[in-house]
């Protein structure tokens, strides 16, 4: 079986992209449970050596079935999207739900828990989420072709559960494979030198942040109601409700501002520190981070991890503010421009962002964690900004409308660039790295599950038998 890429589907939304994708990309397992229903009676035939192939089920993995139907919706919904899948065949595909199959399968073997609150929750935001793009729950039933909303919601909700003890089993056959330096440097000198990767146009960019002041009338006015919310919910009131309300917290409002975090979560200190001295059903007073007031319930202590739920309150900024901070960045942008200070010292004495600061305005890469970004791949946003930019001249001020953090003025300019070129060890070393570990991690996924074929029961039907497939699925 040869890998399947990747199929990006054509929408412009990508929460809605990876909704749908949830659905008709991966294996039909409530179908199969409702085929399970229909056929309990009949499916098992009298001989004691052998099972009765059912119409419609082309593979058992464990516990889990696959349908031939299950073949066709994938074919369909990539078709739809305008995917070529004329080099994918029938065999191929069906060697991918295998494997999927076969990672959950063995998470709930090896006793992985995923609890129904956390897919229930998954579940609403997607489905909320489909309504706003589609305008109703009716027209969202009808896109999906199923009879009501129930079938719909249980359907989806046994494909994401099923799709989330996958990436758990995966997350833990990887999680504790790591690379040397030596076994990285080996990977390098393997690579025939006409195979070497090439990598694409680089640029590397700085920034300066100048967040408008926030006056104290302003700050107290937020704490005061998020007070009154404090009080309104010890009187009975729900919490979550009025998070879905007033939070500013776009990530979470729509799920009543829930979150489930341990020491390791990456969240700010301010907020875990709080979030942490709290009991169970305790309400924390406002208290303040970079992106705002919070004030924070504790739902559940379960060990070293908290379920909670929050509301962000975000000072607004006014229109005073917001030209004083334009009139500081115009004067910072100046004086690099007339040679009083270079931009890097600028950036870490006058700066408000206190995440590159230290490092001269320099952007580490969220991808990468190295400080370059390549063209192509780089966030559209940024690439806007930076694409025609000069060596050493730098934008103009940038209004910046953060969602997380607010309104802020921002200068940018391109520290380095590097040509489309041929890996080279030293220059490339974490690109490298990087791929010496996926590598790493490929090779340890498909030991386990050459392992776990021959541990698990694994029945293919019919033509499927004649495929020829990468793993051992026909344990020949």
């Amino acid at each position: 079986m040869m890998p399947l890429k990747t199929m990006i589907m054509k929408y412009t939304n990508s929460k809605f992209t990876a909704a749908i994708i949830a659905i008709f990309c991966t294996v039909g397992f409530a179908n199969a449970q409702e085929i399970i229903k229909d056929t309990v009676k009949t499916k098992t035939v009298t001989s004691s050596s052998k099972k009765q192939k059912v119409d419609g089920v082309i593979a058992t993995v464990g516990d889990y079935i696959i349908l031939d139907s299950d073949i066709d919706k994938t074919y369909l919904e990539l078709s739809s999207q305008g995917n070529s899948i004329k080099d994918i065949t029938r065999c191929q595909m069906l060697g991918k739900l295998l494997e999927d199959k076969l990672y959950a399968h063995q998470a709930v073997q090896d006793s992985i828990i995923v609890k129904d609150e956390e897919i229930k929750e998954k579940l609403n935001e997607q489905v909320n989420y489909m309504v706003e793009q589609l305008g109703s729950m009716d027209k969202v039933v009808q896109y999906f072709k199923k009879s009501n909303e129930d079938e719909f919601r249980n359907e989806l909700f046994d494909i994401i559960k099923t799709n989330k003890l996958g990436a758990e089993m995966q997350r833990k056959i990887i999680e504790g494979v790591e690379i040397t330096p030596e076994e990285t440097r080996n990977f390098f000198k393997d690579i025939p030198t006409a195979d070497l990767p090439v990598f694409g146009a680089e640029m590397e960019v700085a920034q300066i942040v100048v967040v408008p002041k926030i006056s104290e009338e302003e700050k107290q006015r937020v704490i005061t109601r998020l007070k009154e919310i404090k009080a309104e919910v010890l009187a009975g009131s729900s919490f979550k409700t009025r998070a879905v309300i007033y939070s500013d917290d776009r990530g979470s409002a729509s799920i009543g501002g829930f979150y489930k975090i341990n020491r390791k979560t990456q969240f700010v200190k301010e907020f875990k520190d709080v979030a942490f001295s709290l009991g169970e059903g305790e309400i924390s007073d406002p208290f303040e981070t970079e992106y705002g007031y919070h004030i924070i319930m504790v739902e559940k202590i379960k060990g070293q991890e908290v379920e909670l739920r929050h509301i962000l309150m975000m000072p607004k900024v006014s229109d005073q503010a917001l030209k004083e901070a334009k009139e500081k960045i115009l004067t910072i942008k100046r004086k690099i421009e007339n040679g009083e200070i270079t931009f890097a010292e600028a950036a870490r004495t006058m700066s408000d962002e206190k995440e590159t600061r230290a490092n001269g305005g320099v952007l580490i890469n969220p991808k990468t964690q190295d400080t370059h970004f390549e063209l192509t791949k780089m966030d559209p946003s940024l690439y806007s900004e930076v694409s025609n930019l000069k060596d050493k001249a730098v934008t103009p001020p940038i209004l910046d409308d953060d969602p997380r953090s607010g309104k802020k003025y921002k200068i940018i300019t391109v520290t380095d660039r590097i040509d489309q070129h041929t890996a080279d060890y030293a220059r490339d070393y974490v690109k490298i790295k990087d791929l010496a570990l996926k590598e790493k991690q490929i090779k340890a996924i498909g030991k386990w599950t050459d392992e776990k074929i021959k541990e698990t029961y694994i029945k293919i039907n019919g033509e499927y038998k004649d495929c020829t497939f990468t793993n051992n699925w026909l344990k020949k």
